[in-house]
């Protein structure tokens, strides 16, 4: 039986701040703007090339398929290279028509067998049928080795058995039910012990039914969650063949699939070899030039310009193209990092000793800052105002701690001066936003080219007040970025060893 919309849930409480609302409503938006990345990339494409990854959360039907015998490269995909992949319950659109005929018929079971139940004497042929589909699932969730368990279930839950009771009169389904419910508490996680003792309330069969489905669905997510982590370290160099597999498949049917890629990589090694040449003028050693030339460095530097891709105007990396809304989305955090990291660098700087070090405060101030840069990425978003909004707030929230720990609130002239640079970030040209921006980008590339060590670099100074939400980018980005790595290396080393042959006296790696 699927799972019943009408299911009693735990309820939510209220947010006893305005600024839990905020931070709310700040998500919500986030959510949305990521949503319709995922849902609709906009990049030039060329017929017939792979499609970008559908929304993260797929049935858990597809998820089984895939991991016995990874046949769905698109969800394989999804599982090796996002940490966070979860099965979600699917929510039908309200008022859609699937929604409304679902109801329609979960309502009519649901009355059918309130009916029988009320006949004189009762009918239970549907309430024998849920218990059969109930002793399912359950043996469902056993290992090999439970016996014991399996065969408590099979001798309580014996249908036949309970087909003669219920024909004789003898049928006591408040002691199934009670059977039932002390199993799942048995057999499921400790974060469904709730829902669990909320089902020990509910004495009414037809309620106590539809709650026992609902929860059982929800503990079969929690199985299959389980299952996608014990199977990630197993797919992943399955992905990665079956992957290259079709591919390579598609490059034979298409001997143009690498010409974007090809263009990537060029771009690249160009930004490296002007680089070098612009090093060696300033009198650095030609060794430098040999560096930037490597080719692992060209492949480093190439992912990094996917980091600050024009998505409307240049066709995305034929290789990549399944995760094009990944970069987006990284691009759309790492451009929000950086205006709040300039906005934070000036108002610690300008706050002097006195705020920098005190706990909490620069975490107080990015939760204003990200409430106030919601929807940064929209075209209604006006930078300029909210810069202005906040450069209000920052100067109040500086004031009043700087009263609460003993120290002097800023002058008139001193809330100008920072109010005017926070205003001053939303330039293009701001140096402080440059600075930023390129100590990020220094970071991941050190990070890029520290391989697979487990540490990660030291993060640049000025960083440090959003040095957890790099981090949190940077893993994200690189796990990404080895795996893609692993995919298509054969393809990068065919296409690096042309461009780089192109060069009278390539400079390779020692």
């Amino acid at each position: 039986m699927s799972q019943d919309q009408d299911m009693p849930g735990s309820s939510e409480g209220k947010p006893d701040k305005l600024e839990d609302n905020q931070q709310e409503n700040a998500e919500s938006s986030e959510q949305s703007v990521r949503k319709k990345i995922r849902q609709n990339p906009p990049t030039p494409s060329r017929g017939d090339t792979l499609e970008p990854s559908p929304p993260q959360f797929v049935s858990m039907e597809e998820l089984m398929e895939t991991a016995k015998g990874v046949t769905n490269m698109v969800l394989a995909h999804e599982i090796v290279v996002n940490g966070g992949f979860q099965i979600k319950p699917s929510d039908l659109p309200e008022n859609s028509l699937e929604k409304r005929v679902r109801d329609i018929v979960h309502k009519a079971f649901w009355d059918c067998l309130e009916t029988q139940l009320k006949e004189d004497p009762p009918s239970y042929d549907h309430a024998i049928k849920l218990v059969g589909e109930i002793k399912e699932t359950l043996l469902s969730f056993l290992l090999p080795g439970h016996t014991r368990l399996r065969n408590q279930i099979t001798e309580a839950l014996d249908l036949e058995l309970i087909k003669q009771e219920a024909e004789n009169g003898a049928l006591d389904i408040s002691k199934l039910v009670e059977f039932i419910i002390g199993m799942m508490g048995t057999l499921c996680a400790p974060a469904r012990d709730e829902e669990i003792k909320k089902l020990k309330d509910i004495h009414e069969i037809v309620p106590l039914f539809r709650a026992i489905f609902s929860v059982l669905d929800l503990m079969k997510m929690d199985m299959a969650n389980f299952a996608v982590s014990s199977i990630r370290p197993h797919l992943m160099q399955q992905s990665v063949e079956y992957e290259r597999k079709k591919f390579q498949e598609l490059y034979e049917k298409q001997p143009n699939s690498l010409d974007f890629v090809t263009a990537w990589l060029q771009e690249a090694a160009d930004d490296l070899r002007s680089r070098a040449a612009l090093a060696v003028d300033d009198g650095a050693t030609s060794s430098s030039g040999a560096a930037a030339l490597c080719p692992v460095a060209i492949q480093n530097h190439a992912y990094l310009k996917l980091l600050k891709w024009n998505h409307l105007q240049k066709p995305f990396p034929e290789t990549v193209l399944m995760d094009q809304s990944r970069f987006q989305e990284m691009q759309l955090d790492l451009d929000q990092l950086i205006l709040t990291g300039a906005i934070l660098l000036v108002t610690l700087s300008a706050a002097g000793t006195a705020l920098s070090g005190l706990p909490g405060f620069s975490d107080k101030l990015k939760m204003v800052i990200r409430v106030l840069l919601t929807g940064l990425h929209l075209p209604s978003f006006n930078l300029n105002e909210a810069l202005a909004i906040l450069s209000e707030k920052i100067c109040a929230e500086v004031n009043s701690s700087l009263s609460q720990h003993g120290y002097t609130p800023f002058t008139a002239e001193k809330e100008t001066v920072l109010k005017g640079q926070i205003l001053a970030l939303a330039s293009p040209d701001n140096s402080v936003c440059k600075l930023i921006d390129s100590r990020i980008q220094s970071y991941l590339e050190s990070y890029l080219a520290s391989g697979h060590q487990k540490s990660l670099p030291a993060v640049p100074g000025g960083l440090s007040p959003v040095q957890k939400e790099l981090e949190e980018i940077a893993v994200k980005y690189v796990r990404l970025v080895n795996y893609n790595k692993m995919v298509f290396s054969p393809y990068y080393d065919a296409v690096l060893n042309k461009i780089l042959n192109k060069d009278e006296s390539p400079k390779l790696c020692g």
